[in-house]
């Protein structure tokens, strides 16, 4: 195989890395936790000669994860997680200012999607970062030769490798990170299937990341996301809300803090009762749609908003996405119940009108709303979710060889690390426990 890091990239104009900089720099400012991490590893070299593919989402926040990994000794190969989410200047000043290789042009198709993944796999990773599980998923279709499974691009490539090299695409992986629920709900998957043949840390379910980065990163993003693309208010507006995880969490807290009318839908009674004791409206979707005026899945599932919801929406109705995947609206069966379709009446707005005449808005083509028509999360929660993201990196290259193969939890020591980093940065201090607090707390023999 070829190694893809030398001088290799696909970007869309090196000329906008200067603003690239720029942006890379200011988001910096406000991750100090992964600036300190930064520092060490470029001290200790902690990666040094490992081969690293990371599918994450090419923004500001990430390139500071890339140095990061960078600075720890890794060669490191970036490619995009989504189509629509790639920064076409951050990418360019990755690649000419801090020399990493970065395979992602914003709006790229599928094909050049996919042909991203073989650059990613090219590379040989040891070591693998997935935001959804598509570069994981690649490698087990291709080690399984189950080629039917994989898209056209990588099974081209693929077909090139004899089998001993598909196989040993999977065995020199030391360890993988996950950063969303619906890649860890991929990987449990594989697990139990009996396929992941090497340790991946579920840095999704760690504490420092869903409930900061899911609530409060994806809560913030896609309201900015939404108010970007079609500048309405918010105020006084039904919003609906499909899934009360913690991204759901999040999106409602803020358009309540907005002034809207927060709708929740669910399938699970504890969220759904948990919603309803926040003092949100819960309710089936089939109820919400002809209530709603925007509608936002954030469920990780598919098929979430369906032919029958739309033919109930009033006129003017929003819908958006802002779970990982674009599976969650329906959009081909909007397709087929809209008489005329007119994209870009708004950046990041298509407009579908029905035969009933009704309309029907949609955000960023029904991809992820906070990156197609924002910025994604703010660089101070990324900040949480990135340093986790280096140090069980790290965790996962001093294991090597002793971690199972299956999905782990990030270890306890990385979130008190963070998290006590970040309250610092934050200016703020704790309470230690006392002796007799911790022998109380460990302890069985005192009662009443």
């Amino acid at each position: 195989m070829a190694t893809a890091t030398k001088a290799r990239s696909d970007i869309k104009d090196s000329k906008l890395a200067p603003q690239g900089k720029k942006r890379i720099h200011w988001a910096d400012r406000d991750m100090p936790v992964l600036a300190r991490i930064r520092e060490r590893f470029e001290k200790e070299k902690p990666l040094q000669g490992v081969r690293l593919s990371g599918c994450l989402h090419v923004t500001a926040e990430t390139a500071n994860l890339a140095r990061t990994l960078k600075a720890g000794g890794a060669d490191v190969v970036l490619v995009a997680s989504n189509p629509l989410s790639t920064q076409d200047d951050v990418a360019a000043s990755l690649v000419q200012d801090f020399g990493v290789a970065v395979f992602a042009v914003r709006e790229e198709n599928n094909d050049t999607y996919y042909r991203h993944i073989v650059a990613a796999l090219e590379h040989e990773p040891q070591v693998t970062m997935d935001d959804g599980a598509d570069l994981v998923s690649a490698m087990i279709f291709i080690a399984l030769d189950r080629l039917d499974d994989v898209h056209a691009q990588v099974r081209a490539w693929a077909q090139k490798l004899p089998p001993a090299e598909r196989q040993r695409l999977i065995a020199q992986v030391v360890g993988s990170m996950e950063e969303t629920t619906t890649g860890v709900n991929r990987l449990r998957a594989m697990e139990r299937d009996g396929v992941l043949k090497f340790p991946v840390i579920a840095v999704n379910d760690a504490q420092t990341k869903h409930f900061f980065d899911n609530r409060y990163g994806t809560g913030q993003s896609t309201l900015d996301g939404i108010i970007r693309a079609t500048n309405l208010l918010l105020a006084g507006r039904k919003i609906v809300v499909c899934g009360y995880g913690w991204c759901g969490k999040g999106v409602a807290l803020r358009a309540r803090g907005l002034g809207a009318r927060v709708i929740v839908t669910e399938v699970d009674p504890i969220r759904a009762l948990e919603a309803a004791m926040d003092g949100l409206d819960v309710m089936p979707l089939a109820e919400a749609a002809p209530v709603g005026d925007i509608f936002i899945t954030v469920t990780g599932n598919s098929g979430i908003i369906r032919r029958e919801h739309f033919t109930e929406m009033k006129d003017g109705a929003v819908v958006c996405n802002s779970g990982h995947f674009d599976v969650e609206i329906e959009l081909p069966a909007l397709k087929e119940e809209a008489a005329e379709i007119n994209a870009g009446v708004r950046s990041h707005v298509d407009e579908y009108k029905l035969k009933s005449g009704r309309r029907i808005y949609v955000l960023g083509q029904g991809r992820l709303v906070n990156l197609a028509a924002a910025e994604g999360h703010p660089p101070s929660v990324m900040d949480m979710s990135f340093a986790t993201q280096a140090l069980t990196t790290e965790y996962c290259v001093k294991n090597k060889g002793k971690l199972a193969a299956k999905v782990h939890e990030v270890p306890r020591e990385v979130e008190e690390y963070v998290s006590r980093h970040k309250l610092a940065s934050m200016g703020i201090e704790i309470d230690q426990l006392t002796v007799e607090q911790k022998r109380y707390m460990s302890g069985w023999e005192q009662g009443t």
